[in-house]
């Protein structure tokens, strides 16, 4: 319930995010959840709409809307099938932690600038997709005097009403109390933002969409790149969700490779509704845990309580103002940036500590496809240094006569 509870707010926000609409966000749960909890290796992993996925999923809406979304989608589920089946999945789960590190603080940073201009009721008009965050936020910056009271004290609202709980209690679904926060405001300062709207509670029409030729090199190379993120931050929260469970081993190679062909057969029924990817949630799949969950039946009742909560609050739920998700989503991004990893820069191998800026800083200015392969890069580069340029230590054999 607890785990239903983050994704209510969390799944809208990141679906209205991308462009979609919000009530897509909690439909990715419905559909996959039961078919992960029944193929997943990891029995109390929570998948859901994630924060990694944005930048690929966005970009495919703009140019093509949801059959956009759906292409890329599905492309990517077929490619994560196909990781499974060539066994990739041990090899992907091996990827630095730095990098995962410098990945997850750069899109908790997109997260954030990607929200400044709804949170400021900046009405001026800006690329939401653009790959180059830095740009996004100088041109916020530039429209500041445009900044409206109203939808800025919602968001906020949001983010102290979240961090309070949050630092009260870690069981405490964060961003809904902020949420409600921010819905109780509403209704008593008498702001008309814009709201989520209804959520239907029917199963989404196909999305539909024709393939040319051009989606060749259009969509595959993304539907690559989104393949490959959503299998390293899949393979990565497993493990640290096994590590807070206390088995503090790597993951087996068989499963790694199951968990990937598990999601990727979730995600092309999720993709056949133009419902964004599913992937493994850190904040739902620790609370989990923490709440009590061991089995299967956990992931699976997560989806439940969801249906439950659109089912008989779905008026309610209609009523939460934009600049709330929003302020959802600046939270979630401010979690996500690595506040501990900054504290140990200094004390880090300069190897981790410039992989995990050189990755952190490309999500911002070039892609999150980019980010990866930089930061993997820098050990590659490492090896070779240290391969080719350590200095040989010649040994005189002893001839055993003393001085």
């Amino acid at each position: 319930m607890i785990a239903a509870l983050i994704a209510l707010p969390y799944g809208l926000a990141m679906a209205s995010l991308m462009g979609l609409p919000p009530v897509l966000g909690l439909f990715t749960s419905l559909l996959t959840a039961p078919i992960t909890a029944i193929l997943g290796r990891n029995p109390v992993l929570i998948g859901g709409t994630a924060s990694a996925t944005v930048p690929f999923i966005a970009l495919a809406v703009k140019s093509q809307g949801i059959g956009g979304a759906a292409k890329v989608s599905i492309v990517a589920s077929v490619f994560m099938m196909a990781f499974c089946v060539l066994r990739f999945g041990r090899h992907i789960s091996k990827v630095p932690q730095a990098v995962v590190s410098g990945f997850s603080c750069g899109i908790g940073a997109m997260m954030v600038i990607s929200q400044l201009r709804i949170m400021f009721g900046i009405a001026s008009p800006m690329d939401a997709s653009s790959a180059n965050m830095i740009g996004q936020l100088f041109n916020v910056l530039e429209h500041l005097g445009e900044s409206r009271m109203a939808p800025l004290v919602l968001g906020m609202l949001v983010l102290a009403g979240a961090f309070a709980s949050a630092r009260f209690s870690s069981k405490a679904p964060a961003p809904l109390i902020g949420v409600g926060v921010a819905v109780i405001a509403s209704q008593f300062f008498g702001f008309h933002e814009k709201e989520v709207g209804s959520l239907p509670l029917t199963i989404p029409d196909f999305a539909g969409f024709a393939w040319t030729p051009s989606d060749v090199y259009k969509v595959v190379p993304s539907a690559l790149a989104l393949a490959f993120v959503t299998s390293v931050n899949l393979l990565i929260t497993s493990r640290v969700v096994e590590h807070f469970r206390g088995r503090h081993k790597h993951l087996k190679g068989g499963d790694a490779d199951a968990e990937l062909g598990a999601y990727g057969i979730a995600n092309v029924c999720a993709g056949m509704f133009g419902a964004p990817m599913s992937v493994g949630i850190p904040a739902r799949s620790l609370a989990n845990v923490r709440c009590g969950g061991t089995t299967r039946l956990s992931n699976f009742l997560h989806a439940v309580f969801i249906f439950g909560f659109i089912s008989l609050g779905g008026r309610y739920v209609s009523h939460i103002p934009i600049p709330a998700l929003a302020g959802v989503t600046a939270y979630v991004g401010i979690c996500l940036l690595e506040w501990g990893t900054w504290h140990r820069l200094p004390k880090m191998r300069r190897v981790d500590a410039a992989a995990f800026l050189s990755t952190a800083i490309a999500v911002l200015v070039v892609n999150a496809v980019a980010a990866v392969a930089l930061g993997c890069s820098i050990y590659g580069l490492h090896w070779l240094y240290v391969r080719f340029n350590s200095p040989l230590t010649l040994q005189t054999p002893s001839m055993g006569v003393s001085e």
